[in-house]
């Protein structure tokens, strides 16, 4: 798969997304510093999210529209209005996008609906992404997948025949670049709700690239995503989680997605392949293993016992698994205490 210049495979460095969300806390200002501090960080790209309010529900005082869940950070608060305060302002995107690709940085969104789509197609997004809550959205992804553009989808909550639905979907209405991305939808994630062994299964049953959308906190699970196939990883982004924003209690601070590049490049260049033996660069190493040597000055014609001889490093002498064999042999040579022990020493 790839999103404009950019191979994402299992033989890839992995593609690190930095999700913006509404940790822009309603400035522009901020924004465009997330996406160059995303940039610095080393991060692939930044992705916003495109909807208002009023596209996402209803502005009511009835109690199905605020959120009842003890659990999440959001609990008791009115949808219209949680939404109001973490959207992006349309207005801003072309801005954003433009300054992030100036910056390297590749720039897409995530759609809520059609009229965020036919947006962003004017905006010519480079790829799209579905959020965990809209993938049984089928409008949705017919609408996104018609435009062509490689697709990501969040498979929060979802079913293995839900999952199924999507990616069928999706397929039959021309998207050839696909991802899904496991993942948990609660805000935190914990890493026991995470079940990072279900990566390499959704490799295998939907045949398409499978990262991680991780809403844990820190970066051990993405982390660890890497060495269970994920070839993406999404994590949410701020410039100081003391700043507040709706996100901001489980994203990463600039330093953070830093070491979140760093290190899952290293979890994914330690996979390697299966190997035993030495690699060409413990070949020195080897040199310092135990072998035998000559605990004492002898002369030739002595008959070695155990006292005789010292397994110690380096690795010049017989291996130690020789000791019992050569103990009453004769030596043919004078030997000095030091010396390793050879089949020569016997000849």
């Amino acid at each position: 798969m790839k999103i404009k210049d950019k191979k994402i495979s299992l033989d890839s460095k992995p593609f690190i997304i930095a999700e913006m969300s509404g940790n822009h806390n309603q400035s522009l200002e901020r924004a465009l510093k997330l996406v160059r501090a995303a940039a610095e960080s080393g991060a692939d790209a930044i992705k916003l999210q495109t909807y208002t309010p009023d596209t996402m529900t209803f502005n009511s005082t009835s109690k199905e529209f605020y959120i009842k869940d003890k659990e999440s950070l959001w609990d008791g608060r009115s949808m219209f209005d949680l939404y109001n305060e973490a959207h992006t302002p349309w207005e801003w995107h072309e801005e954003i996008f433009d300054y992030a690709n100036s910056l390297g940085l590749i720039s897409f969104s995530s759609p809520f609906d059609d009229s965020a789509v036919d947006f962003l197609e004017e905006l010519d997004v480079p790829a799209y992404k579905i959020a965990s809550f809209e993938c049984i959205d089928s409008e949705l992804l017919k609408k996104v997948a018609a435009t062509g553009k490689p697709i990501i989808i969040s498979t929060g909550m979802a079913t293995i025949s839900e999952i199924e639905e999507a990616v069928l979907l999706v397929r039959s209405f021309g998207c050839e670049d696909l991802a899904l991305l496991k993942c948990t939808s609660t805000y935190p994630a914990s890493p026991e709700n995470t079940n990072l062994k279900t990566i390499p299964s959704m490799r295998r049953i939907f045949e398409c690239e499978v990262g991680l959308s991780d809403h844990t906190m820190g970066i051990g699970v993405a982390c660890a995503a890497i060495s269970s196939e994920a070839t993406i990883i999404e994590k949410h982004f701020t410039l100081d989680r003391e700043d507040g924003g709706v996100d901001s209690t489980f994203s990463l601070e600039p330093k953070e997605l830093e070491q979140l590049v760093i290190e899952t490049e290293r979890a994914w260049q330690s996979k390697g392949k299966v190997k035993f033996g030495g690699t060409k660069a413990e070949e020195k190493p080897r040199e310092r293993r135990r072998s035998l040597y000559f605990m004492k000055d002898l002369q030739k014609g002595h008959r070695l016992k155990e006292a005789d001889i010292k397994r110690v490093r380096p690795g010049n002498g017989l291996e130690p698994k020789y000791q019992q064999i050569i103990v009453g042999m004769k030596i043919t040579k004078d030997v000095k205490e030091g010396e390793p022990i050879t089949w020569k020493s016997f000849k």
